[in-house]
């Protein structure tokens, strides 16, 4: 007789199938259509082949087009496999490494065979060619579960030298599965844990694109052989894919850095590699924003402080932060090196006992120093310490991109000491401060809960208590649902604490993860930080770490991008340019300069004898918001013509005075108004 086994649906029934059934089986049972549709399954909450056989009873879920993250993560993993045979059939004796999907697309990673030389752009063409044949042949993507040492010697016989080093690295208690793609014994194979989808004909030819080549490490180590990466970007279906590529061009038009450099607000350069050399435009731009965000801690019940850049390394030891971060933090020796020549100077010895300083990452550690200055009573907190703290991170030179990764940055860091009764309040708050400047700079946003990753340092207890009280925070502040995004992250929360996060949404649809709050009850116990409670007992505070802008250099990369430059009144680094057409209107041009200058507002006067177009052309490219364009009618009337950035409106024509009253209203901060 034959072994039934029972699966569970979504909505409750059960299904009973022959031993040896398939989800496939499950989908082609209910109907045609699902088994059409039907991608791969979720088989107690496992992502699998769809034509896995169950291993027992279980409980099943479908996933088709409609479960779209999933159903991405599936296509452009398979992507990365047809891209990895395609290339192996262009060009054997090339070697395969690693091939992940990404978060819009996928890359491999391959050693090209001796003598080929690094891919380039130019190849990628005819590899894409070559993909959409594989496509086409719908080849059947079969998982085999095989033996350690079998996997090993198949590799070794193939020439794969690096695949056959990886699997001697697997966990030894996890099956080791090669998926074969076809039938026949001459076809491709790979090493992968899977899953993927019945075959290749699932993919849509149209819905992916190769985007670009670069080199990689082995296994990301400077001392191991370059490999050559080629990158993909892959969707479910060709409209997906055409908008990604509109939303990349898009982008490339926004780019902080270009655009950055047409607005003369910063550049960078490698004699302080990963570092920021602010123009006086760029400036002006971080100036509004530090004193918006100064306001913004007024207003919540911040004292703001000043702490110094270097520690000594005992104090890092201390928090915990130099056994996790050393390789990211600068150290300098402690001492005066005693040189007597130039030559000395430029490698003075340091002594093997030298007591060393760091130059600090972070903020948090010098904040409890304060905080513990005299004794603090429980009728004080809760103490908000503020600090546009400038950090240094020994960030790899490759990771460096502009505003957005550097090495020295500043912080809107604050941490709040507070009693175990008023935490729930305290991340209340923040909720409530955060969405309030979001909104004033136009952005949506999800907020995620991050909990306690693997290695951390504290108690279950501990951790149970801190997560639960952000998710009672964030109830209260009404976020804990769909119109926020709310999601938990399992595992990726600090080493000392789970952290709430604010994805913010830019004006094309991208996200950032910018804000954060974290519980910690860690680093208040390391540095030994206490109050004196209404018993006259020692107890520790809660330490909650917080920032909204993240850094000021990523957050003014991040509204370039957002603004396409088109910053709002308020913000921009030159409100108006006052440009004459002839020259007879010159004196007249620096008189409405000059009210505009009184007025608070910020403008420059352009008297060059150029054509007014040209005039026009240039300050637009500069993305200055306001031209005030004046000629010998407007000097005798004491009129002007306004031209707008970016609008299809012809010039208006008004008076100076109700200029000044239109601008002074625009350029007025959000939070002022």
């Amino acid at each position: 007789m034959t072994e039934m086994v029972k699966i569970e649906l979504p909505d409750g029934s059960v299904k009973e199938m022959p031993e040896g059934a398939t989800p496939y089986d499950v989908a082609a049972d209910i109907g045609p259509g699902l088994a059409k549709a039907a991608m791969a399954a979720r088989v107690d909450g496992e992502v699998r082949d769809l034509k896995r056989p169950f291993e027992g009873d279980a409980k099943l879920a479908l996933i088709t087009k409609r479960d779209e993250a999933d159903a991405l993560e599936l296509v452009r993993h398979d992507f990365a496999h047809v891209l990895a045979e395609a290339v192996q059939n262009m060009y054997p004796g090339t070697q395969i490494t690693f091939g992940p999907a990404t978060d819009d697309g996928f890359y491999y990673d391959f050693a090209p065979a001796p003598g080929r030389g690094m891919f380039t752009e130019e190849d990628l063409p005819a590899i894409e060619e070559e993909m959409r044949r594989i496509i086409a042949a719908d080849k059947p993507l079969i998982r085999e579960v095989w033996d350690r040492e079998q996997v090993r010697q198949f590799f070794i016989d193939n020439g794969e030298a690096f695949k056959a080093e990886w699997v001697m690295e697997l966990p030894e208690d996890e099956p080791i599965t090669m998926y074969k793609t076809g039938t026949g014994e001459a076809d491709w194979i790979d090493l992968c844990r899977g899953p993927h989808l019945p075959s290749t004909g699932y993919l849509d030819p149209k819905a992916f694109k190769l985007t670009r080549v670069s080199g990689a490490y082995w296994r990301g180590d400077q001392s191991n052989p370059m490999l050559s990466r080629i990158y993909g970007t892959a969707w479910l279906d060709r409209k997906q894919l055409k908008q990604h590529l509109v939303r990349l061009e898009e982008a490339a038009k926004r780019d902080h850095r270009k655009l950055g450099a047409e607005m003369d607000l910063f550049h960078l350069q490698q004699e302080a590699h990963g570092s920021v050399f602010w123009h006086p435009n760029g400036f002006r731009v971080w100036r509004e924003l530090e004193a918006y965000m100064r306001r913004a801690i007024d207003d919540g019940g911040y004292n703001e402080i000043k702490t110094p850049q270097l520690m000594d390394v005992k104090q890092w030891t201390q928090s915990g932060h130099w056994g996790k971060y050393a390789e990211n933090m600068f150290a300098v020796p402690d001492i005066v090196p005693n040189v007597e020549s130039e030559e000395e100077a430029a490698s003075p010895d340091i002594a093997d006992d030298a007591d060393w300083m760091a130059i600090k990452p972070m903020n948090c550690p010098a904040h409890v120093l304060v905080f513990k200055q005299g004794i603090t009573s429980y009728r004080e907190l809760p103490i908000r310490l503020y600090e546009n703290g400038c950090c240094h991170r020994n960030e790899p030179h490759g990771a460096l991109h502009g505003l957005m990764r550097v090495r020295q940055f500043t912080q809107d860091d604050a941490h709040i000491f507070c009693t175990e009764d008023q935490v729930v309040e305290e991340i209340h708050k923040f909720c409530r401060l955060a969405d309030r400047i979001y909104k004033d700079f136009g952005y949506t946003y999800h907020v995620k809960l991050a909990t306690r990753p693997e290695k951390r340092f504290g108690s279950d207890e501990m951790w149970d208590k801190a997560e639960q009280e952000m998710r009672d925070a964030v109830k209260a502040a009404g976020m804990d649902n769909d119109e926020y995004g709310w999601e938990e992250l399992e595992g990726e929360g600090a080493f000392y604490a789970p952290k709430l996060e604010w994805h913010l949404t830019d004006a094309i649809g991208r996200t950032w993860q910018v804000g954060t709050i974290q519980s910690d009850r860690v680093l208040p116990e390391r540095l030994d930080a206490s109050y004196i409670g209404e018993d006259g007992e020692r107890h520790r505070p809660v330490m909650l770490h917080r920032a909204i802008f993240g850094s000021y250099e990523r957050f003014i990369g991040m509204l370039i991008e957002h603004y396409a430059g088109k910053m709002p009144l308020w913000l921009a680094p030159r409100q108006a340019v006052v440009a004459t057409i002839v020259s007879d209107a010159d004196d007249y041009a620096k008189q409405v300069h000059a009210k505009l200058e009184a007025a608070g507002l910020r403008s420059e006067v352009d008297l060059r004898n150029e054509k007014i177009n040209y005039k026009v052309r240039e300050h637009s490219l500069g993305k200055v918001p306001l031209l005030v364009v004046v000629g010998k009618r407007e000097a005798e009337e004491g009129t002007v013509a306004l031209r707008r950035l970016g609008s299809d409106e012809h010039q208006k024509i008004m008076t100076l005075d109700e200029l000044v009253e239109m601008m002074k209203d625009e350029a007025t901060p959000p939070d002022l108004k």
